[in-house]
């Protein structure tokens, strides 16, 4: 009876190792092989399932989807570095700033636009983090607001396409989804796309952007001494400076977008675009020189070499987890449970959500994931649906005090007059927003797969 639960006992033992701090990669590889050897020994295991590693290296290794993720990350990078949401953060506020809570909604947007260029939570937490809350602090704003508001738009890159979270979410989801139904003998399998989630994501993420202006409209309008406005801030903004600065951002998004729901080119072929065309607004802004670009290729090779040692370590545990029949386990757990599709579904959120204060996306992605998704694909989950679910779930545990990571990015380059309670408390409003906003995509599916099935 207890060899049955081995696998759940692997995981355990992953979530401790990386609780101890140490890495990722080596916990995954390393628990995994630790009890392959023990089962090995007790007769409970066949090494005959590590065969099967040398070709799922391989299999990653030619994946030519997973190409996206390295140029993805190059063009965050180069974007962080050409100073572009800096300049673009300068004109908004000036356009808006006569507005009540109008450098909220600078921030709000200049952030979507930085969230859907890098895709990356830290570095938009961090970037926006430096470059507004002081002016937010200085010009009267509270500073529940104004970190609640960074926190919260630097969350974005989660989910708003192109974004690194949804690149890996769309190649796990798409092997699960394709196993699942060998699994239940469909031998004509429907196919996943990253293209699908990333159409997918675009209702639900624009919906979210609509909801935090609103909030800040109507916040500011209930207190007005929490985002005072100054005639001074308002200052003219000439045509000529808002399309300098806007359009640069916005026509890379549009032909990274574009050319993917068009259909004239793949998610791989579309982030190398991103990624030159990042590289020449660089150029074009005299941002770019050998040193710069020198720190732009090391940064992207860190998180490459990164997200691909977590790939090979996930690789190593899923074949173990198989091994000691994980897949069947979680299955006969999921479809034995009261309630259904809807509580195994809500079991897997609770679990994910949790998690996210321990686990950055990656390591949910690669570990979580695999596990979970096959036996709720079994259950009749729509993949696009579950996708978008799971990325603003960990958007909103990435936001959720105490243990958020955007909490963590923001109070280490946030001043020291502004108190960890101003940041928890400023947080809370926008966690209701995306907690509604999950409850509204669980009510009616249809904000995240209707996109995809008109455009697809």
């Amino acid at each position: 009876m207890i060899v049955e639960y081995i696998p759940l006992l692997m995981f355990l033992v992953v979530c401790l190792a990386l609780m101890l701090g140490y890495p990722v990669a080596f916990s995954l590889a390393g628990t995994a092989m630790m009890f392959a050897l023990i089962g090995t020994l007790t007769g409970h295991f066949d090494m005959a399932f590590l065969y099967a590693l040398p070709n799922r290296l391989y299999g990653t290794m030619v994946n030519t989807t997973l190409l996206a993720v390295p140029l993805f990350v190059l063009m965050g990078v180069m974007l962080e570095k050409s100073r572009i949401a800096e300049n673009l953060l300068n004109v908004m506020a000036s356009l808006f700033g006569g507005l009540r809570g109008g450098l909220g909604l600078s921030i709000v947007l200049v952030g979507m636009l930085l969230a859907a260029s890098t895709g990356i939570v830290g570095a938009t937490v961090v970037t926006m983090g430096l470059i507004s809350l002081p002016t937010l602090l200085k010009k009267g704003y509270s500073p529940a607001l104004a970190t609640g508001t960074i926190c919260a738009t630097g969350t974005l890159g989660q989910i708003i396409p192109p974004s690194i979270a949804l690149v890996l979410l769309g190649d796990i989801l798409s092997s699960a989804y394709f196993q699942a139904q060998l699994n239940m003998g469909i031998f004509t399998p429907k196919t996943v796309s990253i293209g699908d989630l990333f159409v997918g994501a675009i209702v639900p993420g624009l919906l979210l952007v609509v909801l935090y202006c609103l909030y800040i409209l109507v916040y500011a309008r209930i207190k007005p001494e929490a985002a005072p406005v100054n005639a001074a801030d308002s200052a003219p903004v000439t045509l000529r400076a808002l399309a300098t600065s806007l359009l640069p951002p916005a026509v890379l998004i549009f032909a990274v977008l574009g050319s993917i729901l068009a259909g004239v080119a793949t998610p791989t072929e579309a982030a190398a675009v991103g990624a030159l065309g990042a590289t020449l607004l660089a150029l074009a802004n005299r941002q770019l020189n050998l040193g710069k670009l020198r720190e732009v290729v090391n940064s992207t090779t860190e998180v490459t070499a990164m997200v691909f040692m977590i790939l090979i370590g996930a690789a190593v545990f899923s074949l173990v987890f198989r091994g000691f029949g994980g897949e069947e386990l979680v299955t006969g757990l999921f479809t034995n449970m009261p309630g259904g599709v809807f509580t195994a579904t809500l079991v897997v959120m609770a679990v994910i959500f949790f998690l996210g204060f321990i686990l950055d996306f990656i390591e949910i992605t690669f570990v979580v994931v695999p596990i979970v998704a096959p036996a709720l694909f079994t259950l009749g989950v729509d993949p696009v649906w579950l996708g978008i679910m799971i990325a603003l779930n960990l958007q909103t545990s990435f936001l959720t005090p105490p243990f958020g990571f955007a909490l963590f990015y923001l109070r280490g380059v946030a001043p020291k007059e502004v108190a960890t309670s101003d940041i928890y408390r400023g947080v809370v409003p926008f966690i209701i927003i995306q907690l509604t906003l999950m409850a509204l995509l669980a009510l009616w599916p249809a904000i995240a797969t209707w996109l995809p099935g008109k455009v697809f």
